[in-house]
Protein backbone atom coordinates (compact mmCIF):
# COMPACT_ATOMS: atom_id res chain seq x y z
CA UNK A 1 0.00 0.00 0.00
CA UNK A 2 1.65 3.70 -0.85
CA UNK A 3 2.17 5.76 1.82
CA UNK A 4 -0.49 9.05 2.00
CA UNK A 5 2.11 11.23 1.59
CA UNK A 6 3.24 9.65 -1.81
CA UNK A 7 -0.46 9.32 -2.85
CA UNK A 8 -0.75 13.14 -1.83
CA UNK A 9 2.51 14.16 -4.07
CA UNK A 10 0.76 11.92 -6.72
CA UNK A 11 -2.66 13.86 -6.83
CA UNK A 12 -1.49 17.14 -6.34
CA UNK A 13 -2.09 19.78 -9.00
CA UNK A 14 0.74 22.14 -8.86
CA UNK A 15 -1.70 25.10 -10.95
CA UNK A 16 -4.16 24.75 -8.16
CA UNK A 17 -1.73 25.04 -5.42
CA UNK A 18 -0.20 28.04 -6.88
CA UNK A 19 -3.53 29.65 -7.65
CA UNK A 20 -4.46 32.43 -9.60
CA UNK A 21 -1.65 33.57 -11.50
CA UNK A 22 -1.02 37.56 -11.16
CA UNK A 23 -0.11 38.29 -14.99
CA UNK A 24 -0.07 36.71 -18.45
CA UNK A 25 3.34 35.97 -18.63
CA UNK A 26 3.00 34.01 -15.63
CA UNK A 27 1.63 30.81 -17.71
CA UNK A 28 4.67 30.33 -19.89
CA UNK A 29 6.47 30.25 -16.13
CA UNK A 30 3.94 27.90 -14.64
CA UNK A 31 4.37 25.42 -18.00
CA UNK A 32 8.19 25.59 -17.81
CA UNK A 33 7.70 24.37 -13.61
CA UNK A 34 5.40 21.64 -14.65
CA UNK A 35 7.91 20.14 -17.03
CA UNK A 36 10.53 20.09 -14.44
CA UNK A 37 7.96 17.59 -12.63
CA UNK A 38 8.81 19.33 -9.44
CA UNK A 39 6.26 18.70 -6.49
CA UNK A 40 6.73 18.89 -2.68
CA UNK A 41 4.05 18.05 -0.06
CA UNK A 42 4.73 17.68 3.58
CA UNK A 43 2.78 15.82 6.74
CA UNK A 44 2.64 19.24 8.01
CA UNK A 45 -0.02 21.59 6.00
CA UNK A 46 1.96 24.35 6.75
CA UNK A 47 5.18 23.30 4.89
CA UNK A 48 3.46 23.11 1.97
CA UNK A 49 1.28 26.00 1.85
CA UNK A 50 4.64 28.00 2.41
CA UNK A 51 6.66 26.04 -0.43
CA UNK A 52 3.99 26.83 -3.30
CA UNK A 53 3.98 30.61 -1.77
CA UNK A 54 7.33 30.60 -2.70
CA UNK A 55 6.50 29.20 -5.93
CA UNK A 56 3.52 32.23 -6.66
CA UNK A 57 5.89 34.57 -5.35
CA UNK A 58 9.31 33.67 -7.60
CA UNK A 59 6.74 34.18 -10.36
CA UNK A 60 6.74 37.83 -9.42
CA UNK A 61 10.06 38.38 -9.63
CA UNK A 62 10.25 37.60 -13.19
CA UNK A 63 9.74 40.09 -15.40
CA UNK A 64 11.14 42.67 -18.08
CA UNK A 65 13.55 45.11 -16.79
CA UNK A 66 15.20 47.48 -19.42
CA UNK A 67 13.79 45.68 -22.70
CA UNK A 68 10.94 42.86 -23.30
CA UNK A 69 12.70 39.79 -21.86
CA UNK A 70 11.35 38.27 -18.82
CA UNK A 71 14.37 38.04 -16.55
CA UNK A 72 14.81 37.55 -12.49
CA UNK A 73 14.54 40.60 -10.31
CA UNK A 74 15.59 40.64 -6.40
CA UNK A 75 12.44 41.67 -5.58
CA UNK A 76 11.05 43.39 -2.58
CA UNK A 77 12.26 47.30 -2.85
CA UNK A 78 14.69 45.79 -5.29
CA UNK A 79 13.12 46.63 -9.03
CA UNK A 80 15.74 45.05 -10.99
CA UNK A 81 18.70 42.29 -11.51
CA UNK A 82 21.95 42.99 -9.65
CA UNK A 83 25.05 41.27 -10.70
CA UNK A 84 26.43 40.22 -7.39
CA UNK A 85 23.43 38.32 -6.72
CA UNK A 86 20.19 37.86 -8.99
CA UNK A 87 22.26 37.69 -12.00
CA UNK A 88 24.46 34.76 -10.36
CA UNK A 89 23.79 33.00 -8.08
CA UNK A 90 20.49 33.66 -7.67
CA UNK A 91 19.94 32.39 -11.22
CA UNK A 92 22.55 29.80 -10.79
CA UNK A 93 19.74 28.43 -8.16
CA UNK A 94 16.80 28.90 -10.72
CA UNK A 95 18.51 27.05 -13.47
CA UNK A 96 17.04 23.99 -11.67
CA UNK A 97 13.47 25.38 -11.88
CA UNK A 98 13.28 27.82 -15.01
CA UNK A 99 16.00 27.00 -16.73
CA UNK A 100 15.01 29.64 -19.37
CA UNK A 101 14.95 32.26 -17.38
CA UNK A 102 18.61 31.63 -16.26
CA UNK A 103 19.46 31.92 -19.79
CA UNK A 104 18.13 34.97 -20.42
CA UNK A 105 18.98 36.91 -17.25
CA UNK A 106 23.15 35.85 -18.28
CA UNK A 107 22.60 36.49 -21.76
CA UNK A 108 21.10 40.37 -20.20
CA UNK A 109 24.25 41.05 -18.79
CA UNK A 110 26.41 40.09 -21.96
CA UNK A 111 23.45 42.19 -24.13
CA UNK A 112 24.37 45.72 -22.25
CA UNK A 113 28.25 45.42 -21.84
CA UNK A 114 29.66 48.44 -22.40
CA UNK A 115 31.92 48.71 -24.88
CA UNK A 116 35.28 49.26 -22.96
CA UNK A 117 34.31 45.83 -21.51
CA UNK A 118 32.28 46.49 -18.30
CA UNK A 119 29.37 45.05 -17.26
CA UNK A 120 26.11 46.56 -15.76
CA UNK A 121 26.20 46.10 -12.18
CA UNK A 122 22.50 46.19 -12.26
CA UNK A 123 19.26 46.04 -14.63
CA UNK A 124 16.38 48.04 -14.15
CA UNK A 125 13.07 49.12 -15.65
CA UNK A 126 15.23 52.70 -16.25
CA UNK A 127 18.29 50.49 -18.39
CA UNK A 128 21.71 49.54 -17.27
CA UNK A 129 23.84 50.66 -14.32
CA UNK A 130 27.08 51.31 -14.29
CA UNK A 131 28.44 53.44 -11.14
CA UNK A 132 30.36 50.57 -9.60
CA UNK A 133 31.08 47.14 -10.09
CA UNK A 134 29.29 45.26 -7.23
CA UNK A 135 30.80 41.39 -7.32
CA UNK A 136 30.58 38.88 -4.90
CA UNK A 137 29.12 35.43 -6.75
CA UNK A 138 31.65 34.65 -10.05
CA UNK A 139 29.64 34.64 -12.63
CA UNK A 140 31.44 32.42 -14.55
CA UNK A 141 30.78 29.88 -12.08
CA UNK A 142 27.22 30.13 -12.48
CA UNK A 143 27.22 30.45 -16.41
CA UNK A 144 29.30 27.01 -16.62
CA UNK A 145 27.15 25.41 -13.78
CA UNK A 146 23.95 26.13 -16.08
CA UNK A 147 25.39 25.61 -19.49
CA UNK A 148 26.11 21.91 -17.93
CA UNK A 149 23.00 20.92 -15.99
CA UNK A 150 20.63 21.84 -19.03
CA UNK A 151 22.98 21.13 -21.74
CA UNK A 152 22.79 24.66 -23.53
CA UNK A 153 23.82 25.34 -27.40
CA UNK A 154 27.95 25.94 -27.35
CA UNK A 155 27.32 29.54 -28.98
CA UNK A 156 25.48 30.74 -26.30
CA UNK A 157 28.34 29.65 -23.91
CA UNK A 158 31.00 31.00 -26.83
CA UNK A 159 29.41 34.04 -26.08
CA UNK A 160 29.10 34.33 -22.56
CA UNK A 161 32.69 33.69 -23.05
CA UNK A 162 33.67 36.16 -24.79
CA UNK A 163 31.24 38.74 -23.04
CA UNK A 164 33.18 37.76 -19.00
CA UNK A 165 36.89 37.47 -20.75
CA UNK A 166 36.22 41.32 -21.39
CA UNK A 167 34.75 41.95 -18.21
CA UNK A 168 38.24 40.80 -17.29
CA UNK A 169 40.34 42.72 -18.89
CA UNK A 170 38.42 45.84 -17.79
CA UNK A 171 39.05 44.95 -14.42
CA UNK A 172 42.73 43.96 -14.85
CA UNK A 173 43.31 47.55 -16.29
CA UNK A 174 41.14 49.38 -13.45
CA UNK A 175 41.16 47.66 -10.18
CA UNK A 176 44.55 47.21 -9.65
CA UNK A 177 45.33 50.81 -9.10
CA UNK A 178 48.72 49.90 -6.32
CA UNK A 179 50.29 47.29 -8.60
CA UNK A 180 49.37 44.18 -6.59
CA UNK A 181 47.50 41.84 -9.03
CA UNK A 182 44.62 41.82 -6.76
CA UNK A 183 40.95 43.50 -7.00
CA UNK A 184 40.35 46.88 -5.43
CA UNK A 185 37.55 48.21 -4.21
CA UNK A 186 36.62 51.73 -4.04
CA UNK A 187 33.54 51.92 -2.40
CA UNK A 188 30.58 50.45 -0.15
CA UNK A 189 28.44 49.36 -3.35
CA UNK A 190 31.42 47.92 -5.39
CA UNK A 191 30.95 44.25 -2.36
CA UNK A 192 27.48 44.75 -1.89
CA UNK A 193 27.98 45.71 1.84
CA UNK A 194 25.50 47.77 2.69
CA UNK A 195 25.75 49.63 5.98
CA UNK A 196 28.70 47.56 7.22
CA UNK A 197 31.61 48.48 9.34
CA UNK A 198 33.83 46.63 7.24
CA UNK A 199 33.60 50.26 4.61
CA UNK A 200 32.84 52.79 7.85
CA UNK A 201 34.54 56.59 6.29
CA UNK A 202 34.43 55.11 2.72
CA UNK A 203 32.17 56.69 0.39
CA UNK A 204 29.01 54.38 -0.77
CA UNK A 205 29.56 54.91 -4.45
CA UNK A 206 32.76 55.10 -5.99
CA UNK A 207 34.44 59.07 -6.95
CA UNK A 208 31.51 61.13 -9.20
CA UNK A 209 29.78 57.66 -9.55
CA UNK A 210 32.72 56.57 -11.96
CA UNK A 211 33.53 52.69 -11.18
CA UNK A 212 37.13 53.67 -12.51
CA UNK A 213 38.04 56.40 -10.08
CA UNK A 214 37.90 56.99 -5.92
CA UNK A 215 37.69 59.80 -3.95
CA UNK A 216 41.69 61.04 -4.08
CA UNK A 217 40.57 63.08 -0.54
CA UNK A 218 39.55 59.65 1.43
CA UNK A 219 42.89 58.82 3.58
CA UNK A 220 42.19 55.13 2.96
CA UNK A 221 41.12 54.37 -0.26
CA UNK A 222 41.63 52.07 -2.28
CA UNK A 223 40.90 48.84 0.05
CA UNK A 224 42.49 45.48 -1.03
CA UNK A 225 39.60 43.67 -1.21
CA UNK A 226 39.81 39.76 -0.82
CA UNK A 227 36.63 38.99 -1.60
CA UNK A 228 36.51 40.64 -4.84
CA UNK A 229 40.20 39.31 -5.64
CA UNK A 230 38.86 35.91 -5.07
CA UNK A 231 35.81 36.42 -7.47
CA UNK A 232 38.12 37.11 -10.20
CA UNK A 233 40.48 33.84 -9.23
CA UNK A 234 37.56 31.46 -9.74
CA UNK A 235 36.00 33.62 -12.42
CA UNK A 236 39.45 33.01 -13.95
CA UNK A 237 39.45 28.92 -13.02
CA UNK A 238 36.11 28.49 -14.59
CA UNK A 239 36.49 30.61 -17.98
CA UNK A 240 39.99 28.35 -18.16
CA UNK A 241 36.59 25.37 -17.92
CA UNK A 242 34.79 27.16 -20.61
CA UNK A 243 38.41 27.71 -22.74
CA UNK A 244 38.71 24.30 -22.79
CA UNK A 245 35.52 22.78 -24.08
CA UNK A 246 35.73 25.58 -26.48
CA UNK A 247 38.47 24.81 -27.92
CA UNK A 248 40.95 27.58 -26.39
CA UNK A 249 44.00 27.40 -24.09
CA UNK A 250 42.49 26.67 -20.47
CA UNK A 251 45.77 27.00 -19.38
CA UNK A 252 46.45 30.56 -19.78
CA UNK A 253 43.32 31.61 -17.84
CA UNK A 254 44.53 28.69 -14.65
CA UNK A 255 47.95 30.47 -14.86
CA UNK A 256 46.23 33.83 -14.42
CA UNK A 257 43.58 32.51 -11.68
CA UNK A 258 46.83 31.12 -9.62
CA UNK A 259 48.31 34.81 -9.97
CA UNK A 260 45.31 36.28 -8.41
CA UNK A 261 45.37 33.47 -5.01
CA UNK A 262 48.96 34.47 -4.84
CA UNK A 263 47.92 38.01 -4.77
CA UNK A 264 44.67 37.37 -2.60
CA UNK A 265 47.12 35.43 0.11
CA UNK A 266 50.08 37.88 -0.20
CA UNK A 267 47.99 41.06 0.48
CA UNK A 268 44.71 40.08 2.58
CA UNK A 269 45.44 36.90 4.45
CA UNK A 270 46.41 37.05 8.44
CA UNK A 271 48.41 33.44 8.92
CA UNK A 272 47.61 34.16 12.76
CA UNK A 273 43.94 34.81 12.26
CA UNK A 274 43.29 32.43 9.52
CA UNK A 275 41.18 34.93 7.97
CA UNK A 276 41.02 37.36 4.92
CA UNK A 277 40.85 41.53 5.42
CA UNK A 278 40.84 44.32 3.54
CA UNK A 279 44.44 45.95 3.23
CA UNK A 280 44.07 49.94 3.29
CA UNK A 281 46.44 51.84 0.84
CA UNK A 282 48.72 52.36 3.20
CA UNK A 283 48.82 48.75 3.85
CA UNK A 284 47.05 48.27 7.09
CA UNK A 285 44.97 45.16 7.44
CA UNK A 286 41.26 46.41 8.43
CA UNK A 287 40.39 43.98 10.95
CA UNK A 288 36.92 43.22 10.63
CA UNK A 289 35.57 39.90 10.56
CA UNK A 290 32.77 39.86 8.35
CA UNK A 291 30.80 37.71 5.63
CA UNK A 292 34.11 38.52 3.63
CA UNK A 293 35.64 35.02 5.01
CA UNK A 294 32.43 33.19 3.60
CA UNK A 295 32.27 34.88 0.35
CA UNK A 296 36.34 34.10 -0.54
CA UNK A 297 35.58 30.15 0.83
CA UNK A 298 32.52 30.51 -1.76
CA UNK A 299 35.06 30.75 -4.83
CA UNK A 300 36.88 28.03 -4.09
CA UNK A 301 40.24 29.68 -2.45
CA UNK A 302 42.22 26.97 0.13
CA UNK A 303 41.87 22.98 1.00
CA UNK A 304 39.77 21.28 3.03
CA UNK A 305 42.17 21.39 6.02
CA UNK A 306 41.79 25.41 6.26
CA UNK A 307 38.06 24.86 5.24
CA UNK A 308 38.04 22.71 8.49
CA UNK A 309 39.36 25.58 10.54
CA UNK A 310 37.55 28.35 8.80
CA UNK A 311 34.54 26.10 10.55
CA UNK A 312 36.06 25.56 14.08
CA UNK A 313 37.42 28.95 14.60
CA UNK A 314 34.42 31.12 12.61
CA UNK A 315 31.57 30.17 10.79
CA UNK A 316 30.80 27.01 13.11
CA UNK A 317 31.88 29.22 16.30
CA UNK A 318 28.64 30.62 18.67
CA UNK A 319 30.94 33.53 19.35
CA UNK A 320 31.65 34.17 15.70
CA UNK A 321 28.74 33.77 13.02
CA UNK A 322 26.84 30.51 14.32
CA UNK A 323 24.22 32.49 15.56
CA UNK A 324 20.81 30.63 16.63
CA UNK A 325 19.69 31.58 12.70
CA UNK A 326 23.12 31.96 11.22
CA UNK A 327 25.23 32.79 9.12
CA UNK A 328 25.30 36.45 10.77
CA UNK A 329 27.59 39.44 8.65
CA UNK A 330 29.49 40.31 11.26
CA UNK A 331 30.99 38.64 13.55
CA UNK A 332 29.03 38.21 16.69
CA UNK A 333 31.67 39.38 19.43
CA UNK A 334 32.82 42.20 17.47
CA UNK A 335 31.39 45.76 19.58
CA UNK A 336 30.17 47.52 16.14
CA UNK A 337 27.79 43.71 15.61
CA UNK A 338 24.55 45.07 15.17
CA UNK A 339 21.74 42.82 15.14
CA UNK A 340 18.90 45.06 13.27
CA UNK A 341 17.48 43.19 10.65
CA UNK A 342 14.99 45.98 9.99
CA UNK A 343 17.07 47.48 7.26
CA UNK A 344 18.90 46.87 3.93
CA UNK A 345 21.86 45.97 6.73
CA UNK A 346 25.34 43.77 6.41
CA UNK A 347 26.78 44.46 9.82
CA UNK A 348 25.25 42.17 11.70
CA UNK A 349 22.24 40.48 10.49
CA UNK A 350 21.84 36.77 8.63
CA UNK A 351 21.24 37.77 4.82
CA UNK A 352 19.70 35.01 2.55
CA UNK A 353 22.15 36.29 0.32
CA UNK A 354 24.82 34.78 2.46
CA UNK A 355 23.04 31.99 3.24
CA UNK A 356 22.38 30.77 0.02
CA UNK A 357 25.97 31.45 -1.24
CA UNK A 358 27.32 29.17 1.53
CA UNK A 359 26.32 25.90 0.12
CA UNK A 360 28.60 25.92 -2.30
CA UNK A 361 31.57 26.43 0.26
CA UNK A 362 30.37 23.51 2.42
CA UNK A 363 29.88 20.98 -0.37
CA UNK A 364 32.96 22.10 -2.12
CA UNK A 365 34.91 20.60 0.89
CA UNK A 366 32.81 17.80 1.61
CA UNK A 367 31.25 19.11 4.51
CA UNK A 368 26.96 18.28 3.75
CA UNK A 369 25.85 17.51 7.44
CA UNK A 370 27.97 20.78 8.90
CA UNK A 371 25.73 22.51 5.49
CA UNK A 372 22.64 20.62 7.30
CA UNK A 373 22.58 22.73 10.77
CA UNK A 374 22.89 26.17 8.46
CA UNK A 375 19.94 24.83 6.53
CA UNK A 376 17.61 23.73 9.25
CA UNK A 377 16.97 26.81 11.25
CA UNK A 378 16.71 28.68 8.46
CA UNK A 379 14.18 26.48 6.70
CA UNK A 380 12.46 26.83 9.93
CA UNK A 381 12.64 30.38 10.47
CA UNK A 382 11.14 30.60 6.19
CA UNK A 383 8.14 27.70 7.25
CA UNK A 384 6.97 30.10 10.05
CA UNK A 385 7.66 33.55 8.78
CA UNK A 386 4.38 36.10 7.02
CA UNK A 387 6.53 36.64 4.16
CA UNK A 388 10.36 36.08 2.57
CA UNK A 389 12.59 38.80 3.34
CA UNK A 390 15.86 39.58 3.06
CA UNK A 391 17.14 38.90 6.48
CA UNK A 392 16.54 36.91 9.54
CA UNK A 393 16.99 38.43 13.52
CA UNK A 394 20.10 36.30 14.04
CA UNK A 395 18.42 35.33 17.92
CA UNK A 396 15.03 34.57 16.75
CA UNK A 397 14.73 34.05 13.76
CA UNK A 398 11.87 36.79 13.16
CA UNK A 399 11.90 37.79 9.07
CA UNK A 400 13.74 41.21 8.61
CA UNK A 401 13.83 43.73 6.17
CA UNK A 402 11.18 43.61 2.87
CA UNK A 403 9.57 41.13 1.57
CA UNK A 404 9.33 38.92 -1.92
CA UNK A 405 12.87 38.83 -1.90
CA UNK A 406 13.95 36.83 -4.56
CA UNK A 407 17.06 35.60 -2.74
CA UNK A 408 15.18 34.04 0.28
CA UNK A 409 12.21 32.80 -2.19
CA UNK A 410 14.97 30.73 -3.56
CA UNK A 411 16.70 29.75 -0.56
CA UNK A 412 13.52 28.11 0.42
CA UNK A 413 13.18 26.06 -2.85
CA UNK A 414 17.06 25.30 -2.73
CA UNK A 415 17.56 23.96 0.53
CA UNK A 416 13.64 21.84 0.78
CA UNK A 417 15.99 20.27 -2.65
CA UNK A 418 18.98 20.13 -1.10
CA UNK A 419 17.61 18.86 2.50
CA UNK A 420 14.65 16.56 1.47
CA UNK A 421 14.33 16.23 -2.51
CA UNK A 422 15.71 15.65 -5.58
CA UNK A 423 18.54 17.80 -6.78
CA UNK A 424 20.02 16.92 -10.19
CA UNK A 425 23.58 18.54 -10.53
CA UNK A 426 25.91 19.63 -13.48
CA UNK A 427 28.05 17.01 -13.65
CA UNK A 428 25.30 14.71 -14.30
CA UNK A 429 24.78 13.34 -10.59
CA UNK A 430 21.09 13.08 -9.17
CA UNK A 431 21.23 13.32 -5.34
CA UNK A 432 18.62 12.02 -3.38
CA UNK A 433 18.68 12.86 0.29
CA UNK A 434 17.27 11.26 3.37
CA UNK A 435 16.78 14.40 5.41
CA UNK A 436 13.40 15.81 7.15
CA UNK A 437 13.28 19.54 8.08
CA UNK A 438 13.15 20.09 11.74
CA UNK A 439 11.82 23.11 13.96
CA UNK A 440 14.27 25.27 15.68
CA UNK A 441 12.42 26.51 17.74
CA UNK A 442 9.24 25.56 20.23
CA UNK A 443 8.49 22.11 20.68
CA UNK A 444 8.96 19.24 18.55
CA UNK A 445 6.88 18.54 15.41
CA UNK A 446 7.43 15.49 12.75
CA UNK A 447 7.90 17.04 9.23
CA UNK A 448 7.82 14.36 7.07
CA UNK A 449 8.32 14.88 3.40
CA UNK A 450 7.91 13.66 -0.26
CA UNK A 451 9.19 15.30 -3.16
CA UNK A 452 8.68 14.44 -7.23
CA UNK A 453 10.85 15.75 -10.33
CA UNK A 454 11.14 14.61 -13.56
CA UNK A 455 14.70 14.37 -15.37
CA UNK A 456 15.54 13.37 -19.17
CA UNK A 457 11.79 12.27 -18.97
CA UNK A 458 12.17 10.03 -16.31
CA UNK A 459 9.62 10.57 -12.92
CA UNK A 460 11.90 10.45 -9.87
CA UNK A 461 9.97 10.47 -6.41
CA UNK A 462 11.44 10.83 -2.74
CA UNK A 463 9.64 9.95 0.16
CA UNK A 464 11.35 10.55 3.66
CA UNK A 465 10.19 9.27 6.90
CA UNK A 466 11.41 9.40 10.46
CA UNK A 467 12.61 6.14 10.30
CA UNK A 468 14.06 6.01 6.31
CA UNK A 469 12.99 7.04 2.85
CA UNK A 470 12.30 5.87 -0.47
CA UNK A 471 13.15 6.45 -4.45
CA UNK A 472 10.41 5.44 -6.70
CA UNK A 473 10.98 5.66 -10.49
CA UNK A 474 8.08 5.99 -13.24
CA UNK A 475 6.03 4.72 -10.56
CA UNK A 476 7.80 1.70 -9.25
CA UNK A 477 9.91 1.15 -6.05
CA UNK A 478 13.51 2.09 -6.72
CA UNK A 479 15.21 1.75 -3.40
CA UNK A 480 14.40 1.93 0.82
CA UNK A 481 17.06 3.07 3.09
CA UNK A 482 17.61 4.49 6.86
CA UNK A 483 17.01 8.22 6.83
CA UNK A 484 19.70 10.40 7.12
CA UNK A 485 21.68 8.74 3.94
CA UNK A 486 22.05 10.87 0.58
CA UNK A 487 22.02 8.48 -2.84
CA UNK A 488 23.50 9.49 -5.75
CA UNK A 489 23.00 8.20 -8.86
CA UNK A 490 23.78 8.98 -12.47
CA UNK A 491 20.66 10.74 -14.50
CA UNK A 492 19.18 7.15 -15.52
CA UNK A 493 18.93 6.50 -11.62
CA UNK A 494 21.60 4.28 -11.53
CA UNK A 495 23.49 4.11 -8.27
CA UNK A 496 27.13 5.38 -7.85
CA UNK A 497 27.46 6.49 -4.26
CA UNK A 498 26.15 7.08 -0.55
CA UNK A 499 26.82 10.25 1.80
CA UNK A 500 26.49 10.00 5.08
CA UNK A 501 24.11 13.37 6.02
CA UNK A 502 23.84 13.11 9.81
CA UNK A 503 26.13 13.84 12.91
CA UNK A 504 25.92 9.61 13.50
CA UNK A 505 26.69 6.81 11.92
CA UNK A 506 24.41 5.37 9.82
CA UNK A 507 23.90 1.97 9.33
CA UNK A 508 21.40 -1.04 8.22
CA UNK A 509 20.39 -2.25 4.34
CA UNK A 510 19.76 -0.41 1.46
CA UNK A 511 17.63 -2.27 -0.42
CA UNK A 512 18.23 -1.28 -4.36
CA UNK A 513 16.75 -2.46 -7.51
CA UNK A 514 16.08 -6.02 -5.80
CA UNK A 515 19.03 -6.22 -3.70
CA UNK A 516 19.84 -5.90 -0.04
CA UNK A 517 23.23 -4.29 0.64
CA UNK A 518 24.62 -4.23 4.25
CA UNK A 519 26.69 -0.55 5.16
CA UNK A 520 27.56 1.76 8.07
CA UNK A 521 28.71 5.27 7.27
CA UNK A 522 30.44 8.00 9.30
CA UNK A 523 29.31 11.50 8.78
CA UNK A 524 30.35 12.86 5.77
CA UNK A 525 31.63 9.87 4.88
CA UNK A 526 31.38 9.08 0.88
CA UNK A 527 31.35 5.33 -0.32
CA UNK A 528 31.39 4.08 -3.89
CA UNK A 529 29.23 1.61 -5.01
CA UNK A 530 31.40 -1.16 -6.80
CA UNK A 531 30.01 -4.68 -7.43
CA UNK A 532 27.40 -4.77 -5.44
CA UNK A 533 29.24 -3.45 -1.92
CA UNK A 534 30.65 -0.16 -0.95
CA UNK A 535 33.78 0.71 -0.80
CA UNK A 536 34.86 3.88 1.48
CA UNK A 537 36.15 6.81 -1.11
CA UNK A 538 36.56 9.83 1.70
CA UNK A 539 36.04 10.46 5.09
CA UNK A 540 36.76 13.70 6.64
CA UNK A 541 35.24 13.53 9.82
CA UNK A 542 32.89 16.10 11.38
CA UNK A 543 33.72 19.59 12.76
CA UNK A 544 31.74 20.51 15.65
CA UNK A 545 30.34 23.50 16.81
CA UNK A 546 32.31 25.73 18.59
CA UNK A 547 31.70 28.27 21.52
CA UNK A 548 34.73 30.89 21.50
Amino acid sequence: MSHPLLTALRALDVADKVGPLAKPADTALLAEWQRSGVRFVSSADQLTSRYYDAVRELFDCIAPAADETPILHEGGIYHGCWLESTGTINAELLSRFLPSITTATYAAFARYQRSDGLFPYKITPQGPGFNQIQLVTPLARSVWNHFRLNRLDTDWLSHMFGAMARYDAWLARHRDTLGTGAVEAFSTYDTGHDLSSRFWHVPDSPFGNDPTRYDPDNPILPFIAPDLTANVACQRDYLGAMADHLGGDGNAWRDKAEASRTALYAQCFDPDDAFFYDRDRHGRLVRIQSDNLLRVLACEIGDAGKFAEALDRYLLNTRKFFAKFPLTSIALDDPRFDPNAGQNSWDGPSNFLSIIRAAHAFEHHGRDVELSWIMQPTLSALFTADRFPQTLNPYTGAAGFTEKYAPSILCLLDFVERLSGILPRPDGAIWFTGLIPKPATHRYELWETAYARRIDGVEFELLNTVESSEIHRNGTLLARFPAGLRLITDRTGALVEIVGLTSRTVSGNLEWDGQSIAFAIAPNERQRFEAGAFLSTSSPGLVLPSYG
